[in-house]
């Protein structure tokens, strides 16, 4: 009887302690619903990437939420999913097959984050989002056709009718028509060129690429991007301003990458004139090694070249160490083959139209010796240095910290002779 008694009381014990386990377990489950009541809302910050950040709004709901990347042009994209564990949130998001994972805490009403993208690691801290006055719009939108859809386009009408209109084509990586990167930031360069250009006389269009802003619908995977489809895009752009009788010419202005994109564009389409500004004058390999020269290691450098050499075969490559994923991965390595295959220097040579080769001389991204090769493929051709001008076309210092701070301040104005030199060859005075 004394050995059952012990028994039961054990029994009791147990049935005690699976009680005060349970309610434990829903304590902490009530807990958590409490927690995950104050993550959900609007939430801001700013990735800290190198030399720069990048500001980004995030908005948890009980299922599902959106991101934005305001610098990017990126408006509410979907998450794929988002999970809560009390005070922690999980966010995976799938942008044109880039994975991209955002783990945080919530702590003293912040959310303390780590955003982690094709390998990349950054820290993010979010705070609750206060609404900011958006920016006046000054142009106006149309829609062309072009592969898998329809393109928008910005258009910035100027003073007189008919006029002269420029295709502004941005440079490369996620940079929107405004010139605004995700990367490197705000700073509105090719926004300013459109509108001073307006009160020239002188019309543009300008895009958000595919998977950008106003057009981010028209790219679903990274691996359909490819250099010879945003020539495509420019030259149906090209031939519906060719077609509409408020332009008495059409001309093209590339930046950066933009500048490759346009004389291939130029090529296939009838423009008066071509503009470069900043644009390379050699092969990516080359531009490339330049630029990661001697911020990998030897190894790292080494590795990078024979991936390089194969792609420019257009090999692709399998085996790629993790520090080298953010650059190589296999879904951008489509569009590097296809970028690799072009030398800028060469395919200026090809145009029948004026040419005109804009370098600032405070560039830290692309060199004199890119300006140079360009007129030397293309002896026409006008080259004109900027003094002081730096890749986002703004007067900024020679020293690289300094100079990078002005990608992302959008207060400064372009460098004081860029507009007017481009009015002055547009008009063909």
């Amino acid at each position: 009887m004394k050995k059952l008694f012990v028994l039961c009381c054990i029994a009791l014990l147990l049935v005690a302690c699976s009680q005060k386990e349970e309610e434990t377990k829903a304590d902490k489950k009530k807990e958590g619903q409490v927690m995950n009541e104050q993550l959900i809302g609007k939430w801001a910050g700013d990735i800290e990437i190198p030399n720069a950040s990048l500001p980004i709004i995030v908005d948890l709901q009980k299922e599902g939420g959106t991101l934005s990347v305001p610098a990017q042009g990126l408006s509410n994209y979907p998450f794929k999913s988002v999970t809560y564990d009390g005070n922690e949130v999980q966010i995976i998001i799938n942008l044109n097959g880039s994975f991209i994972e955002v783990k945080g805490l919530l702590k003293d009403d912040q959310i303390e984050a780590t955003f982690n993208q094709n390998g990349g690691k950054f820290r993010l801290l979010l705070k609750p989002y206060e609404e900011q006055p958006s920016e006046p719009v000054s142009y106006e939108t149309f829609s062309v056709p072009v592969k898998d859809g329809d393109l928008t386009v910005a258009l910035q009408k100027s003073n007189k009718e008919p006029s002269p209109v420029v295709l502004i084509i941005a440079g490369s990586g996620p940079t929107d028509k405004d010139g605004n990167s995700a990367i490197a930031g705000k700073n509105n360069s090719l926004k300013m060129l459109a509108e001073g250009l307006a009160q020239e006389g002188i019309a543009s269009v300008r895009y958000d690429k595919r998977g950008i802003g106003d057009n981010t619908k028209l790219l679903t995977k990274e691996d359909d991007i490819s250099v010879d489809l945003y020539v495509d895009d420019a030259v149906q752009v090209l031939n519906a301003l060719t077609a509409n009788k408020a332009f008495s010419s059409v001309h093209i202005i590339g930046h950066s990458e933009g500048s490759l994109i346009g004389m291939l564009a130029a090529q296939k389409a009838s423009v008066e004139s071509f503009v470069s500004i900043a644009g390379a004058g050699r092969a990516a390999d080359e531009l490339l090694l330049e630029q990661i020269t001697g911020q990998l290691t030897p190894t790292l450098t080494a590795e990078a070249t024979t991936i390089l050499a194969a792609l420019k075969k257009g090999e692709q490559v399998k085996n790629i160490s993790p520090e080298l994923q953010p650059l190589f991965r296999a879904s951008v390595q489509p569009y590097m083959i296809s970028w690799l295959k072009y030398n800028p220097a060469m395919e200026l040579q090809k145009l029948t139209s004026r040419a005109l080769i804009v370098q600032g001389t405070n560039d830290i991204q692309v060199k004199a010796t890119d300006a140079e090769a360009l007129k030397h493929g293309n002896e026409k051709a006008e080259l004109i240095y900027m003094d002081g001008m730096n890749h986002i076309l703004k007067n900024a210092p020679e020293d690289r910290q300094g100079n990078l701070a002005t990608y992302a301040d959008p207060t400064l104005p372009l460098h004081p002779n860029l507009l007017p030199t481009i009015q002055k060859f547009i008009a063909n005075n």
